[in-house]
C-alpha cells in the first residue's frame, strides 16, 4: 500500500480559481474543493461561494449555475444546491451534483433520475451508477440496486464507494458480517468516506463503544460536505458527555445547513437553556476543530514501519490516543526508542500538539455494551443497530431519548419503562408511542 502524505499547504490553494476557472470535476473527484472548503481557506471559500451563488440567482448560464450549485452543496446548503443545479439542466456535473443534493434531502426519485441523466450526459459512469444504485436501494428495490452495482464491478471494485454501496446491500439483507467487511474496506480505501464512517459509528454506538463512535463521527465530518445525521448524533454524544459547547456547535452547524431542521432546533434550544453552559461560538468552533484534529488516524501520516507497529501494539491509532501517553510510557513500549520518539514529537508538533498533553484524560477502553453481538443473530444485530431517527418518533419522545443517550434501537430495548418515565417531559403518551414502534419490529422494552 502506498504511504499516505499530508495535504498540501494551505498557501497552495487558490479558492477563486478552483470555484470559477478550473474545470468542474467529471469523475466525482472533489479532493481539492473539499479541502479548500474545510481547511485554512474555509472562510475565503464561503465568501467566494456566497458571491458565486448570488451571481447565479438571476442567471441562465449553465456553467455559472453548476459552479454555484456545487459550492452550495459543499457548504451543506442542499435546498439551494438542488434549485441551482436543476436550472443548469443536463450539464453532466450539474446532473450528478443535483443527484447528490436530492439524496441528502431524501428526494430519492429525483436523485435516481439525476444520476441517470449524468451518466447519459457523459459523467463518469461508475460514479453515476453507484449513486443511482443508492437511490434505488433506499426506495426498497434492493435486488435491482445490486444488479446495477455489479455492472460496474470490473472497473469500480477498488473504489471506496463500491465497497460502501455493497456494504449497504449486505446490511439491508441482514448480513452484518458481510456489511462490516465491506464498510471497513470502504473506510480503509478512503479514511474520510463520510457515509461508511457514519454507518460504522452507528454500529459502534449500538455496541456501547461511545469513544469509538465519537471518533468515527468526527472523522466523517472532517471533510465537507456536512453529513447532517452524523453532526446531530455527534452533538448528542457530546451533550451526554456534558461537552455543551461542542454539542451546541454541532446543532448550530446543522441549522446553518438546514434552518428547517426541527430536531437540531430543539436540541440547540435545550443546550442554550442549560444552566451551567456559557456558549461562545468562537470557542466552540476552536474546540470542535481541535476535536477533529485529535480524531485524525495515524494512518494519514508518514511514520516509519517500526514506529507504526509499536504504536499499533499499544492500541494507539489516532492523534488523540497519542497525546494521552507521556514520553516515559511511549519509551516503555516494545521496540519504541528515541528515534521513534523524535518522529512522534515532530508529527504532533506539525498539528499543534504535544506528547502527554492529555495524559490525565481517560484512556480509551472497552466500554460495557448494551447487547453482546455474540448472543445475537446477524439479523438481530442489524435491527438493533437501526438509528432511532429511522422510526419517526415525535419530537418530544426523540428529545427525551436523546437525554438518555439512546441513539439506536438496541439502546432503547435495553431500557425499562420506569427508566423512560423518569426522564423529564417523558410521559405515558411517549411511552405508548415507544411501545407501539417497538411492537412493529417485534421488540419490547426491557422487562415488558
Amino acid at each position: 500500500m502506498a504511504t499516505k502524505t499530508n495535504a498540501a499547504p494551505a498557501a497552495d490553494v487558490n479558492v477563486r480559481r478552483l470555484l470559477r476557472e478550473d474545470p468542474i470535476p467529471l469523475t466525482g473527484g472533489l479532493a481539492e474543493l473539499r479541502k479548500a472548503s474545510a481547511g485554512a481557506h474555509a472562510a475565503e471559500f464561503r465568501r467566494e461561494a456566497d458571491a458565486l451563488q448570488e451571481e447565479a440567482e438571476g442567471s441562465r448560464a449553465a456553467d455559472l449555475l453548476t459552479r454555484a450549485g456545487v459550492s452550495a452543496y459543499l457548504l451543506g446548503r442542499h435546498d439551494r444546491a438542488l434549485g441551482l443545479l436543476t436550472r443548469a439542466k443536463a450539464e453532466p456535473a450539474a446532473a450528478y451534483f443535483r443527484g447528490l443534493a436530492a439524496l441528502s434531502l431524501n428526494q430519492l426519485e429525483v436523485a435516481e433520475e439525476a444520476f441517470a441523466t449524468a451518466e447519459s450526459a457523459g459523467f463518469d459512469k461508475a460514479s453515476a451508477v453507484l449513486k443511482r444504485a443508492e437511490a434505488i436501494r433506499r426506495q426498497g428495490r434492493i435486488d435491482e440496486a445490486e444488479t446495477l452495482i455489479r455492472t460496474v464491478a470490473k472497473g469500480a471494485a477498488g473504489r471506496a464507494e463500491y465497497s460502501f454501496q455493497m456494504g449497504c446491500i449486505m446490511a439491508d439483507r441482514d448480513d452484518l458480517d458481510g456489511a462490516l467487511e465491506y464498510l471497513e474496506r470502504a473506510a480503509d480505501i478512503d479514511p474520510h468516506h463520510p457515509q461508511a464512517l457514519f454507518r460504522l459509528a452507528s454500529i459502534a454506538a449500538m455496541r456501547g463503544d461511545e469513544t469509538e463512535a465519537v471518533q468515527l463521527y468526527e472523522r466523517s465530518l472532517s471533510i465537507p460536505p456536512v453529513h447532517l445525521g452524523a453532526m446531530l448524533n455527534l452533538g448528542l454524544l457530546y451533550e451526554d458527555a456534558e461537552q455543551y459547547r461542542s454539542a451546541a456547535y454541532c446543532f448550530k452547524r446543522v441549522l446553518d445547513a438546514d434552518p428547517t431542521n426541527e430536531r437540531a432546533r430543539l436540541y440547540y434550544r435545550d443546550i442554550e437553556a442549560t444552566d451551567n453552559m456559557y456558549y461562545d461560538e468562537d470557542s466552540a468552533r476552536l474546540e470542535a476543530k481541535r476535536a477533529q484534529i485529535l480524531a485524525k488516524p495515524l494512518a494519514d501520516f508518514e511514520l516509519s514501519v517500526r514506529s507504526r507497529n509499536c504504536l499499533q501494539s499499544m492500541n494507539i491509532h489516532t492523534l488523540g490516543d497519542l497525546t494521552r501517553y507521556n514520553e516515559a510510557e511511549l519509551l516503555a513500549g516494545k521496540n519504541f526508542g528515541e528515534t521513534s520518539l523524535e518522529e512522534v514529537r515532530d508529527l504532533l508538533a506539525s498539528q499543534g500538539l504535544n506528547i502527554g498533553e492529555n495524559a490525565y484524560d481517560e484512556r480509551p477502553r472497552e466500554t460495557s455494551v448494551v447487547v453482546r453481538p455474540s448472543d445475537l443473530s446477524p439479523q438481530e444485530q442489524i435491527l438493533l443497530a437501526k438509528p432511532i431517527s429511522d422510526l419517526d418518533f415525535s419530537v418530544r419522545a426523540r428529545k427525551c431519548m436523546a437525554r438518555l443517550g439512546i441513539t439506536v434501537v438496541g439502546d432503547l430495548t435495553s431500557r425499562t419503562a420506569d427508566e423512560l418515565l423518569s426522564t423529564r417531559n417523558f410521559g405515558v403518551t411517549s411511552l405508548n408511542e415507544v411501545r407501539q414502534k417497538l411492537g412493529e419490529l417485534n421488540l419490547t422494552l426491557r422487562n415488558d
